[in-house]
């Protein structure tokens, strides 16, 4: 909404899912639905998707895995060596 020389300003609008009216109306009862419970816990929303790295694409992203946290955890922590040494 604003910016400062070294602070920006943004709204947020919280909405209580459980809510009956947020649950009846048919233009944003789409936040109640199952598959959208807990997506920062998940790493799903933009900022959770910047920190996994998947905002990069084409030739940048090939060492990305594709957004699974526990397949870069194993690639990270998993010591590889050579079987002839």
């Amino acid at each position: 909404i604003n910016e400062d020389a070294c602070k920006k300003y943004y709204e947020v609008i919280l909405v209580d899912p459980s809510h009956k009216v947020i649950r009846n109306d048919p233009r944003i009862n789409w936040i109640a639905n199952p598959v959208h419970k807990h997506r920062e816990l998940r790493g799903l929303t933009s900022s959770g998707r910047k920190g996994r790295g998947l905002r990069k694409s084409g030739h940048r992203a090939n060492g990305i895995k594709g957004g699974s946290y526990r397949a870069a955890w194993l690639r990270r922590n998993t010591m590889r060596l050579k079987r002839y040494r």
